[in-house]
């Protein structure tokens, strides 16, 4: 354990060059000119809802893969070499979805898309954490330092997206995917100047059995880490249903195709508000919590019951904003918990277990639509944010911060 030291307005300045490279590689990853019209692409080439799930379900079941060998991987190599694999991996994945033709060969292309997911999610938390740690000497700066991650994130996915809807416009859908892959290529050489922290690297090289039994116990054997993961895996359900179903709602309400790349851009806004509102909200706080609950519910009911195209754009951005906020928050309520030597690893545990339970839910949130239409999927996704506010709720109440298992080298 180690008390808590105040950061010194060098030890921002330091904190915030050495990011630099990182917050540019993120905002790479993010400029992905498909994203806002790849439900029209996938129509195009014979797409379904219930394809669209069974697709869905198909990256969402190699996730959970590879997510925590990935982890141990980064704890026990290269938590930079592992993002880099990453983003190699959105690399081909979109230069396999531009050339898909099919539903067959565009899973292929979401299955790779799978490995950048798997590869990028617990070790980029692991790697922003490690570093504020070694530069600050406390977690303090954590979120938002990861909350600034998201917002640039958010801002590439935020121009990504009103640029591709022209140039979809412009050149077809296709064309989307195929310039995407040198932007992607520009995030490796990015991620190439990122100067990684060394906090997770042992003064004695540990056996890898010992390393995995180590990992195991800090996810599995701490009673108080319960709630953390559980809230975790809740916000990151909800908004991966958002991000994977949400232009459902548009398609169902005959949405002109001018208004996908302004929706678009206003649910990946989200994701950086989300960041910034994490570092300056006190979600730790009860009455915090309660407002945001309150507003997750509120968002969910929306999507249940609302015909209007601004209604359900509004309330999908709300409840992404929001699980976001939640999502940083329990994550610095979890690297505290845990020792560097296995965050890479116990983070990527976590979002296995978002990726299992998201993998029945796609399945069954596809079905549901085609059969039922998208308010039937809409109550699901009310009870999910429900539960996911009542549990932040209850964290805030039980006081869920932690001091640091590590000091700063």
């Amino acid at each position: 354990m180690t008390t808590t030291t105040a950061s010194t307005p060098s030890n921002g300045s330091r904190l915030r060059s050495r990011l630099l490279p990182l917050h540019i590689a993120v905002f790479l990853q993010g400029f992905a000119f498909w994203v806002p019209v790849e439900k029209l692409f996938m129509n195009e080439i014979g797409f379904t809802a219930a394809s669209i799930g069974l697709m869905a379900a198909a990256y969402a079941a190699v996730v959970p893969l590879l997510e925590v060998p990935s982890g141990i991987l980064a704890d026990r190599w290269s938590r930079r070499g592992v993002l880099v694999v990453s983003s190699a991996a959105l690399t081909v994945s979109a230069l396999f979805g531009g050339l898909s033709h099919d539903v067959p060969t565009y899973v292929l292309s979401a299955l790779v898309l799978g490995v950048f997911f798997a590869m990028s999610s617990g070790t980029l938390d692991s790697v922003v954490y490690d570093t504020v740690l070694e530069e600050t000497g406390d977690s303090a700066a954590f979120e938002r330092q990861l909350g600034h991650s998201r917002l640039v994130n958010s801002a590439a996915m935020v121009l990504s997206s009103l640029l591709g809807g022209g140039l979809a416009a412009l050149l077809g859908t296709r064309a989307t995917y195929l310039l995407t892959v040198p932007v992607a290529v520009l995030s490796i050489v990015a991620l190439l100047r990122f100067t990684e922290p060394t906090l997770h690297r042992p003064a004695e090289p540990t056996p890898l059995r010992a390393h995995l039994a180590l990992t195991y116990r800090a996810l599995a054997r701490r009673g108080r880490l319960l709630p953390i993961v559980t809230l975790s895996v809740l916000a990151g359900l909800v908004l991966q249903v958002v991000l994977e179903f949400g232009p459902l709602w548009l398609v169902a309400l005959a949405a002109p195709a001018a208004l996908y790349g302004p929706y678009w851009a206003g649910v990946v806004s989200a994701l950086g508000l989300g960041g910034l509102v994490a570092g300056r909200f006190p979600l730790g706080r009860p009455r915090a919590a309660a407002v945001a609950a309150a507003l997750m519910v509120l968002a969910g009911v929306a999507l249940s019951t609302s015909s209007h195209v601004v209604v359900v754009a509004v309330a999908q951005v709300l409840l992404a904003l929001l699980v976001v906020a939640a999502g940083i928050h329990v994550a610095r309520l979890l690297h505290d918990a845990v020792p560097s030597t296995v965050r890479a690893g116990v983070a990527s545990g976590v979002s296995t277990l978002t990726w299992l339970v998201f993998l029945p839910v796609a399945l069954g949130i596809g079905l549901l639509t085609e059969q039922q239409g998208v308010h039937a999927s809409g109550f699901l996704v009310t009870a999910f944010a429900a539960a996911s506010g009542g549990l932040l709720v209850a964290t805030a109440l039980r006081g869920g911060a932690a001091q640091t298992c590590d000091a700063a080298s």
